[in-house]
């Protein structure tokens, strides 16, 4: 059995008196909370300049990528994300932030259109796996497995 550890992480610390932690690292495999660009966002919000959504995922995939660092890894050992958004018609804008933050090696991804996140500014929340032993930029294709059924099958 793998001893789990708590990733701690100065760029995103766990909240006092929160009832959830930001990441667990346990063995090569980290498991990231869903991020959002609070307090960035707020700010901006409160500043007259609120952040889009292509901003909005901008920080949110730093944050991860600062946990999967204090744990030990990089960007591009985030092998899955789910996205959840406020307006799917904001669909574009996170995918060129996924393309920019990533380039050529994304991971595996689910894209959710939810009523509403924690607060009112938020149109953007993350959430992701990783695994330490695996880079995609180093990821190959797999040739085709051709599936024969038996007949009447």
């Amino acid at each position: 059995m793998s001893t789990p550890h708590r990733v701690v992480c100065q760029a995103v610390p766990d909240l006092p008196g929160a009832s959830w932690t930001n990441a667990w690292r346990v063995g090569n495999e980290v498991v990231m909370s869903g991020m959002t660009g609070h307090p960035a966002t707020r700010e901006a919000a409160q500043a007259g300049q609120p952040l889009g959504a292509y901003a909005q995922t901008l920080v949110v995939l730093h944050k991860l990528e600062d946990l999967v660092r204090a744990a030990g890894g990089h960007r591009h050992n985030i092998l899955k994300t789910v996205v959840y958004l406020t307006d799917i018609a904001d669909k574009d804008e996170v995918g060129r932030a996924r393309r920019d933050f990533f380039g050529a090696h994304f991971p595996c991804s689910t894209l959710v259109e939810v009523r509403a996140l924690v607060f009112a500014e938020l149109k953007v929340e993350i959430d992701a796996w990783a695994r330490l032993d695996v880079d995609l930029r180093e990821a190959q294709t797999m040739p085709s497995i051709q599936v024969v059924m038996a007949p009447g099958a």
